[in-house]
């Protein structure tokens, strides 16, 4: 049998498997979801945000090396929370969310978010051997850190406003 599956027919189908019956039927899965959801995605932005401000020149006497390290490992670790989490709340209202702008916003915020990480570890990073500590971060790291920090209180406001839109 061959299945041709359109967008909105995908949508349909995930909001109709058992996992997203489960979740959307049960009294308490969902709001545990949600809870797991946002303590994890508050770790993960919290620790970016803890870097970022590192970055901008607050607590020079921490090494950037360390600091990146340690923040790193709680951003990696919140992030298997806040991925599996993230998917099953899309699965449990897809079509409701793919048509939702606060979640698509959310979704090409994060992206950005993304991208943006990439350039500073690609790039920036790879001198802060010269500002690792007591100096101040290049421009670049500024920047980088001035946009991650906008981006991810960015990225929590359309969460909330997926709800209201």
């Amino acid at each position: 049998m061959i299945f041709v599956f359109t967008g909105s027919s995908i949508l349909t189908w995930l909001e109709s498997s058992s996992l997203a019956l489960f979740f959307r039927q049960s009294v308490w899965m969902y709001p545990i979801l949600e809870i797991v959801h946002i303590a994890g995605f508050s770790v993960l932005v919290g620790a970016a945000i803890l870097f970022d401000l590192r970055l901008l020149g607050f607590s020079k006497n921490l090494p950037v090396t360390e600091c990146i390290r340690h923040m790193l490992f709680w951003a990696r670790l919140s992030f298997w929370a806040v991925l599996p989490s993230g998917i099953i709340l899309f699965i449990v209202d897809a079509t409701g969310m793919a048509s939702n702008p606060a979640f698509i916003l959310k979704l090409v915020l994060i992206g950005i978010a993304i991208v943006n990480a990439f350039i500073f570890h690609r790039y920036t990073l790879k001198t802060v051997d010269v500002w690792n500590k007591n100096e101040t971060a290049p421009v670049s790291a500024k920047i980088a850190g001035i946009t991650s920090i906008l981006l991810w209180l960015a990225v929590i406001s359309c969460g909330r406003l997926i709800a209201y839109i």
